[in-house]
């Protein structure tokens, strides 16, 4: 795993920490924070998709976002815990895993001079 795919699941990161913001601020500073990771979010997932395939970027980043969110209201907002959510968010991990198992882990600039110097 290279920088740039480390990058997404920090982005992934911020993504939950505004997703549970969203629900729960409730005050200028909470959503100021809010404010401050929907930035951070999307100026690293844009990054990324600059340096990795957009599409398969974007499917990591919701996935782990998706996940996230769902584990995090859980351990730390009252959600009733379910073993078919569990079961469910271990589907949806091992579908992001795969994604990235059969990507390419080389950024898109090195893979555009593999291509120039092969010609």
């Amino acid at each position: 795993m290279n920088k740039t795919w480390v990058l997404v699941v920090v982005a992934g990161i911020f993504e939950v920490m505004w997703v549970a913001g969203l629900k729960h601020a409730d005050s200028v500073l909470t959503w100021t924070l809010t404010a401050i990771a929907i930035f951070i979010s999307f100026a690293v997932l844009i990054y990324a998709g600059k340096k990795l395939p957009t599409s398969t970027v974007y499917a990591v980043f919701v996935g782990l976002g998706t996940a996230g969110t769902v584990i995090s209201e859980m351990l730390f907002f009252g959600e009733p815990f379910r073993l078919s959510k569990l079961a469910l968010i271990a589907v949806l991990l091992a579908g992001i895993i795969g994604l990235k198992l059969v990507t390419p882990d080389q950024p898109k600039e090195d893979e555009a001079r593999r291509e120039g110097r092969a010609s």
